[in-house]
């Protein structure tokens, strides 16, 4: 079987996906079923995988999918809680106070304290903690986790405090004898080398990433304003581009001085202080303040089984005590993912591995101390004192959140493992690589010498596929760095493009799609979201790609 025959044929899974959800429209309680139907199939029969390993794969993901509920119950608890407690009134009224103008509030929302979140945690978590945020303040539940799947992108590579890079991209690179003669003959060692990759992945998406305000503006008045205008996104330009530069100068600066770890945390908290107060004052805000129009004009389809509305709330809650769940989420997932502190081994400690599923290669591991999951349950916890809760109130909150989920657990319980069979492909007996492999190797052979222009696709493939940025530089940094070198461009400079693609493919992945609409009580809409979410996706791999040729071809760039 040739290389091109094997890479169509490993498109299969990803079509289906695509069919049922994306063209059909189907729920995706509907469309993954038959999506895991159909990649099991293939995996059974053209690739020839033993029952017993797609079985076990399946296995793995279930594992995946029961973590990911965990987190995204934990968000909505969190939620449901300050909903009872009233501290949600509160904040709605801060951030009335800071502007009224719904695009400014999806910037600092979205934009500034997801990337915050994103670089404290990962795991998807910006979008589970921005998304019922925006609903809790006024914003349809569709537009809620459109903006918050856009901005997971640029912060997404150096997200977890670093982990894409630090352990996707240099574990996927590992000790392959072409990429260690590669770093000898440039006289680096392999941490100057990650380093390296880390600093061109931050400086690419510093350039595409100051734009992402703008194109998440600009959607959200397009998608859910009364006019359907793109232009009332785009007339806030300037704002939006300062917003971007507040966040991407400082998170560039910070891989170039300190390295991987820290880009999106102080990028995000640095561009929230500068925005909030240029906000405050009122510094390039538009003329014309921007809402959606009125509740009752709102379609049904833009709308979750969670309410947006909110009670008056209590009159002695503070903004302080209001915000200070939230400050103390961002403050446990960082004191909890540094690895100068202990904290990280203790909660690690508690991880429960299932190896050899089954008699396969294949393990499963579930931690539930680490995991953001747990961070969300243990502030809701500190939250009922804080915060001075009854008993009852706590108890609603659970009930509500619970319920929320029956939905979402069918999705993930068909996405994950179908993402896990695709990705556990790669044992056959003529030896056919897996099927995300063999779509990339297809992918290089067609391209050649404008690879640069396709390896950010690659790794938004594998992103799409696994939901992770982190597991896409693991599965393709090598390949990447391989192609590179068989035609004679930089590996260092094509690797950091699959990182950049890698985090923008988390902006459409099916399973980050269903869980951050779970958190608003969004089902059924996955396919209209992904579709949507298409174009921004579609900006940032071209650029990326363009940037990346440029820098080879024209700078000579290694």
């Amino acid at each position: 079987m040739n290389l091109l025959l094997q890479s169509l044929l490993a498109l299969i899974p990803i079509l289906s996906v695509l069919l049922f959800l994306v063209l059909l429209r189907w729920p995706a309680t509907r469309a993954m079923p038959v999506a895991f139907a159909v990649t099991a199939l293939v995996a059974a029969t053209l690739w020839g995988v033993p029952l017993l390993r797609v079985a076990a794969a399946t296995i793995e993901g279930l594992v995946i999918a029961v973590s990911i509920l965990y987190i995204v119950f934990g968000a909505v608890l969190l939620l449901n809680t300050l909903k009872e407690s009233g501290a949600v009134s509160a904040i709605r009224r801060g951030l009335l106070d800071i502007s009224p103008d719904r695009r400014i509030q999806a910037i600092i929302i979205a934009w500034l304290f997801g990337a915050f979140i994103e670089g404290a945690s990962g795991f998807g978590t910006p979008a589970a903690v921005a998304a019922p945020l925006l609903l809790a303040i006024g914003f349809p539940a569709m537009a809620a986790v459109m903006v918050a799947l856009i901005i997971q992108s640029t912060p997404v590579s150096f997200g977890a405090v670093g982990t894409p890079i630090l352990i996707g991209v240099a574990t996927g690179l590992g000790d392959a004898s072409i990429v260690t003669d590669r770093i000898t003959q440039l006289g680096l060692t392999q941490a100057e080398f990650i380093y390296g990759i880390g600093v061109r992945v931050a400086v690419i998406h510093g350039i595409i990433g100051t734009l992402i305000p703008l194109v998440m503006v600009a959607a959200l008045t397009r998608c859910f304003g009364a006019n359907k205008s793109g232009r009332e996104g785009f007339a806030i330009w300037r704002f939006a581009v300062f917003a971007g530069l507040c966040f991407t100068v400082p998170y560039a600066l910070t891989a170039i001085v300190l390295g991987p770890e820290f880009p999106s945390l102080f990028g995000g908290l640095i561009g929230l202080a500068l925005v909030v107060s240029a906000a405050r004052k009122g510094v390039l805000k538009p003329e014309k303040s921007w809402d959606f129009p009125p509740r009752e004009h709102w379609p049904k389809l833009w709308m979750g089984t969670l309410s947006g509305d909110v009670s008056r709330g209590r009159n002695n809650m503070g903004l302080m005590r209001a915000w200070m769940p939230y400050v103390l989420v961002g403050l446990i997932l960082v004191l909890t993912r540094l690895d100068a502190l202990p904290v990280k081994g203790w909660l690690q400690a508690g991880n429960v591995q299932w190896t050899n599923i089954l008699g396969t290669d294949i393990s499963a591991a579930a931690n539930p101390l680490y995991l953001p999951g747990a961070v969300f349950i243990t502030v809701v916890l500190l939250t009922f004192f804080i915060q001075r809760m009854n008993l009852r109130e706590l108890a609603s909150a659970t009930r509500v959140s619970a319920s929320t989920l029956r939905g979402t657990a069918l999705a993930l319980a068909f996405a994950v493992p179908m993402a896990r069979v695709f990705l556990r492909s790669d044992v056959d007996a003529e030896g056919i690589e897996s099927m995300p492999l063999v779509l990339a190797q297809g992918m290089a052979e067609i391209a050649g010498g404008t690879w640069p222009l396709f390896s950010p696709v690659v790794g938004a493939l594998g992103a799409f596929i696994a939901g992770s940025n982190t597991i896409s530089n693991m599965m393709f940094s090598l390949f990447q760095f391989s192609t590179a070198e068989q035609i004679g461009i930089s590996g260092a400079m094509i690797v950091a493009l699959q990182a950049v693609g890698g985090a923008a493919g988390n902006m459409i992945c099916v399973h980050n799609v269903v869980a951050a609409s779970a958190t608003v009580g969004l089902n059924g809409r996955e396919g209209s979201l992904i579709r949507i979410v298409l174009l921004p996706m579609t900006y940032y791999l071209l650029a990326a790609g363009v940037l990346g040729t440029i820098a080879i071809y024209v700078f000579g760039m290694s």
